[in-house]
């Protein structure tokens, strides 16, 4: 009954986020005298925290209406080309001038681990002015009706099989974060069926591909219990009268609040220094917190299969690293892979994929030639800075943009296999 309970409390909390909203609004409207005042200014401060504290973050949206091209503006439009279920694939579709060259067709395969795929919108947005970008956008299992079926890490390796090929020829993939695995396994099985469609590279960032490697804090959790544990104490159905009613799933916001236990004391801070910023009239800083914990608040729930398989294969059975990961009575041999050309990015203070196990594709990939393949560690920057931030724009995006040309491959007629979903 804990969700029920959850979506209760979040219920009854509404009358009283509407009135601190309505509150805040009287004590920060300039007509207001006291609005001027240290105790105005302190009390619409305290009631914003309040409702921010409180309430449920919706989807965030990529906002990304533009990039530059060769020193030019261009328009840009988010559209969907393919769905299913699960899953819908943007397209960033530039207006490119007239004339000019085609970029490489680049696939961003954003992690389905609680947040949205809006979590890579910096990604999205260094990569724009050198490619055509697609990301996989995948959907709150909550929103999903129980007649649609189930969803696990097969499903998973199969969608992005089936975007791939929906996508053609000379495709780069990149996976970000938790995706490292099912795009590594998705990879073998295409090559080991000598599938044409196969990508020209594959760049793997800040990904679970060993936890055995520098384990981290939730490699070690997942290490430590049981995969029982995990169905009896995180999964649960989704309460009436959700669109998912009754499907088991992973909730977003147990997700959330392991996200922010593991950073309890620098959440706090910052939450402190926002009403600060408040009181002080500091516009700038304010509007950073807000636009930060819009997105990082924003959480979707995770099919129970999903989540349940990829802690059971990844971080306990560590199957992938050992040749012994399965999909579909297949084994997935990443020896197949010979002529997709691999880069691992990770970053050096990462302390959700400890350093070492994006790498560890390298190792297990042993037939790639030398001259595909290229490791790249990333300094003094974390999990998040590996796909995001200024050092990812200026150091690491170039680095992807220039190996996925280098590895891109000659045009050539290619039958084209488009399995499952439904072109948009």
């Amino acid at each position: 009954m804990f969700y029920q309970l959850y979506e209760l409390n979040h219920a009854m909390m509404a009358p009283w986020r509407a009135a601190a909203d309505a509150m805040r609004l009287a004590y920060s409207n300039p007509l207001n005298p006291i609005s001027h005042t240290y105790m105005g200014r302190a009390a619409a401060a305290g009631l914003e925290v309040f409702e921010r504290s409180t309430r449920r973050y919706g989807k965030p949206t990529f906002g990304l209406p533009e990039t530059v091209i060769d020193g030019v503006p261009v328009g840009v439009t988010e559209k969907i080309v393919w769905r299913e279920a699960f899953c819908n694939l943007l397209h960033f579709q530039r207006a490119l001038p007239k004339g000019r060259a085609s970029d490489p067709k680049v696939l961003i395969v954003a992690p389905m681990s609680g947040h949205y795929a809006t979590l890579l919108r910096g990604t999205v947005e260094a990569m724009l002015p050198n490619s055509d970008v697609y990301i996989t956008d995948w959907i709150d299992a909550r929103t999903v009706p129980l007649a649609e079926g189930t969803f696990d890490l097969d499903d998973y390796i199969d969608y992005v099989i089936n975007i791939l090929h929906f996508l053609g020829p000379d495709t780069h993939v990149i996976a970000v974060c938790q995706p490292a695995v099912p795009v590594l396994a998705a990879v073998a099985i295409m090559e080991a069926n000598d599938d044409p469609l196969s990508p020209a590279s594959m760049t793997l960032m800040g990904g679970p591909i060993d936890t055995r490697i520098n384990p981290t804090a939730v490699n070690k959790l997942a290490q430590e219990k049981p995969i029982e544990w995990f169905r009896d104490n995180v999964v649960m159905p989704v309460p009436f009268p959700l669109a998912g009613f009754m499907r088991q799933v992973y909730p977003g916001f147990l997700q959330l609040s392991g996200f922010m236990s593991m950073n309890l004391d620098r959440h706090l801070t910052a939450t402190k220094d926002f009403f600060d910023h408040l009181v002080k009239n500091d516009g700038d800083a304010a509007e950073k917190h807000r636009d930060f914990y819009d997105e990082y608040m924003a959480v979707m729930d995770l099919t129970a299969e999903f989540y349940l398989q990829t802690v059971d294969v990844v971080f306990i059975q560590h199957a992938l690293p050992k040749g012994e990961m399965m999909h579909r009575g297949q084994r997935v041999d990443t020896t197949a892979i010979r002529k997709v050309a691999l880069l691992t990015v990770e970053g050096e203070n990462d302390d959700i994929s400890g350093v070492g196990q994006t790498m560890a594709a390298q190792t297990i990939c042993t037939n790639i030639p030398d001259t595909m393949r290229l490791h790249y560690m990333q300094p003094d920057v974390g999990h998040y800075g590996v796909f995001n931030g200024s050092r990812f724009r200026r150091e690491i995006a170039p680095r992807i943009s220039a190996f996925q040309r280098e590895h891109a491959r000659s045009a050539r007629p290619v039958r084209r296999v488009i399995k499952g979903g439904k072109s948009a």
